[in-house]
């Protein structure tokens, strides 16, 4: 058994088990000495596992631990999370999971990473991608024509929606494609596609959700926007806990559209869109439209009421009023 799988096996023992475990089951299970199994219990707390030895007693996980094996244990999912790779560092989750899509791997592929060195946001901004977030990205390959993958911008943020709200109150989407929290920003969307005129060979559902602030606050160009799980949450969810409500939710909604079509994302997304009805002020990229949000087409536009007529936007920065 290589090193990684053997603490990858002593994390998952422990996780299940709950009470301490002993070094000896542990050795038994990995065909390994005592010693062998202290040395990766001390590899595992240098990597920021909480695990305490109890006299007489064994080993015990005080904390949650995010790692592969932990997660796929927890998934009960028909095809997002199928493969599970974690990252320490990576450029972005979206360019990883894609080349996996060029390199052919099957769809379900879920790509998480400690540190992205130039995540991206939608028009090319930089992600922020703190310690304490959540950073992922899901490659999915659906039946679908180019001109539909739009819709699964909406599903996505539908399935976080209903994740985050499992832990958190007052959660809703801001169009086109942010979480909030009474306006402040807790989580971002950023779907990419390989397609061809009439095919798509891959898609990939990209996100960031804030668990905790960092240390030394929010950067300067978003300290008064942004916000996180741990400030909301009498009780915040561990990135175990959290990933695990997403992928299941994701997993449920993407099957539920394919199975369905676009109406039921469309009732929930436009159930839980913070300006359903409600005025707003849109940047289109050449100047500002206000109206009322009247609507969302199939297409993913948002259709603004406004005095000159029904003026739909494709794309665009949008501001509650």
């Amino acid at each position: 058994m290589s090193t990684n799988a053997a603490r990858e096996h002593i994390l998952r023992r422990l996780s299940e088990n709950g009470e301490p475990l002993s070094g000896d089951v542990l050795a038994g299970e990995l065909n390994l000495s005592r010693t062998g199994v202290w040395k990766h219990i001390q590899a595992l707390r240098q990597q920021g596992a909480d695990i305490v030895a109890r006299a007489g007693k064994g080993y015990q996980l005080q904390s949650e631990v995010f790692s592969h094996a932990v997660l796929a244990d927890r998934l009960d999912t028909r095809l997002i999370g199928n493969e599970i790779r974690i990252l320490e560092e990576t450029d972005s989750t979206n360019r990883q999971a894609m080349l996996a899509a060029e390199r052919g791997e099957a769809a379900g592929l879920v790509v998480f990473a400690e540190r992205q060195l130039a995540g991206r946001g939608r028009m090319g901004r930089p992600w922020h991608t703190l310690p304490e977030s959540l950073a992922c990205s899901v490659m999915l390959r659906p039946p679908l024509p180019p001109e539909k993958v739009p819709q699964l911008s909406l599903m996505t943020a539908v399935a976080l929606h209903q994740a985050i709200s499992a832990f958190a109150p007052d959660i809703a989407i801001k169009w086109p494609n942010d979480l909030l929290y009474r306006g402040a920003k807790l989580a971002g969307i950023l779907t990419e596609m390989r397609a061809e005129p009439g095919h798509v060979h891959a898609v990939v559902l990209g996100f960031g959700i804030n668990l905790a602030a960092p240390v030394e606050g929010w950067p300067a160009d978003i300290a008064r926007t942004a916000t996180d799980l741990n400030t909301l949450c009498a009780r915040p969810p561990s990135r175990l806990e959290l990933a695990t409500c997403v992928l299941h939710a994701l997993d449920e909604w993407y099957h539920r559209y394919l199975e369905e079509g676009f109406a039921p994302v469309h009732r929930a997304w436009w159930q839980a869109h913070a300006a359903s009805g409600c005025k707003v002020r849109v940047h289109d990229g050449q100047a500002y439209v206000d109206g009322i949000a009247s609507a969302l087409d199939d297409d993913g536009a948002l259709l603004l009421q406004t005095p000159a007529g029904t003026r739909r936007i494709i794309a665009g920065d949008l501001e509650l009023m």
